[in-house]
């Protein structure tokens, strides 16, 4: 494998130093959230350091949640931080100055102050919120389209912005309700924002993460429409949250309602969406029985999480850590191979970069089988049972 730089193959990318934009856009997004954090601690009180601990607890959980949804297929890390770094940095600090001024210039000059802060979460700040949240996925969608291979890979991208910026904005919330209210107050505002609606920026942006997904993955004029009308709904779904409150228990039992919905209409987006990159193993995969790459038995166990844990189980008890990280690899250069066929298949890509494309995930894939299977297996067989399973790796070996 020291031939070849199996991260770099995975992710699309030419070996060697991250990305220029990469490490200007994780420079501008810390920045951006420090002088939040900044300006929380000079403006705020004594509210700030339990605001800020508060809002940091159910991150690490949140977080787990959406790494959870992308285990097939995972994305490059250095994605993820940016996602959720540009959530916690950029569009914070952007939507503070931007929210501060509609609301002083436009709101509340032409509605007065009630009706004008009204005005300003209903419509202000979701416009504002939700089109710098969605930035980023917009700049994934023009600059690495290619790492974006399903509605799984948008909702996880969406929702790791969104958490990053609710995690700020909830900074805060806590922190002000500490300083006006004291416990009892900040009590309300934490199980308000931290336990009972901790999945409404990403249910949100989500909306965006489906519109661009569909754009990464589509020709036609809906790789157009697509991420408009996604931000559209994300823009709507925020401000019926917002103006939930006005109409008083009733409209908030409504609008959780509809959220619940529209969560269990995302998770049944992403089971479909897991079951068909399945297919898109089965169906694609077997084209390269020939070059002795891939068994039917390889076929079986990439379509199945557990069984890919045995393998890297077995891999690891057989050649050590080396020989499990080869068999990860192995196992996610099959899985980019088939989702790359989708994208020829639908005329997303070029013809002369998916050979090339292809290619290098075929080299990767036979450095990394030579590296699993180097070392003889003991004579147990890997532990998994089935009778599509039996005799996995035998004849390979022999």
């Amino acid at each position: 494998m020291a031939s070849v730089d199996p991260k770099a193959v995975l992710e699309g990318r030419i070996p060697g130093r991250p990305p220029v934009g990469l490490i200007i856009g994780l420079i501008v997004s810390s920045a951006c959230a420090l002088m939040a954090l900044g300006l929380d601690a000079v403006l705020g009180g004594r509210g700030f350091g339990v605001g800020l601990l508060l809002a940091l607890l159910p991150v690490p959980l949140l977080v787990a949640l959406v790494l959870c949804l992308d285990r097939l297929e995972p994305e490059p890390a250095r994605n993820l931080i940016l996602a959720f770094m540009w959530g916690a940095g950029v569009a914070v600090l952007g939507a503070l100055v931007l929210n501060t001024l509609g609301m002083i210039y436009v709101t509340v000059p032409v509605f007065g102050e009630t009706k004008g802060h009204f005005v300003s979460a209903t419509l202000g700040a979701p416009l504002v919120e939700e089109s710098l949240k969605g930035a980023v996925l917009f700049g994934f969608l023009w600059f690495r389209r290619d790492e974006i291979d399903g509605f799984v890979d948008g909702i996880v991208y969406a929702a790791l912005v969104a958490i990053g910026f609710a995690m700020m904005e909830n900074v805060t919330y806590y922190m002000r309700a500490y300083d006006q209210g004291g416990t009892a107050q900040l009590q309300g505002v934490f199980i308000g924002r931290g336990v009972l609606s901790p999945l409404g920026h990403p249910l949100f942006t989500s909306m965006t993460g489906l519109g661009v997904a569909y754009a990464a993955t589509h020709r036609g004029v809906g790789r157009v429409l697509a991420p408009i009308a996604g931000l559209l709904a994300a823009m709507l779904l925020h401000g019926l949250w917002n103006g939930a409150s006005a109409f008083g228990l009733t409209g908030l039992a409504v609008v959780y309602l509809l959220d619940l919905f529209i969560l269990l209409l995302l998770i049944i987006v992403i089971i479909m969406d897991r079951r068909r990159t399945v297919q898109l193993i089965n169906r694609y995969v077997p084209l390269y029985y020939d070059t002795g790459l891939v068994t039917p038995q390889d076929v079986w166990m990439l379509g199945r999480l557990p069984a890919r844990r045995a393998a890297r189980r077995w891999a690891r008890a057989v050649g050590g850590r080396s020989a499990a990280r080869a068999m990860a690899d192995f196992q996610l250069a099959a899985t980019e191979l088939a989702l790359l066929h989708r994208r020829a298949q639908r005329g997303t890509i070029d013809p002369a970069k998916f050979e090339q494309r292809r290619d290098a995930l075929l080299e990767l894939m036979r450095l990394a089988r030579q590296a699993f299977l180097r070392t003889p297996p003991r004579p147990v067989m890997p532990p998994w049972a089935g009778p599509q399973a039996s005799g996995f790796y035998r004849p390979l070996l022999e």
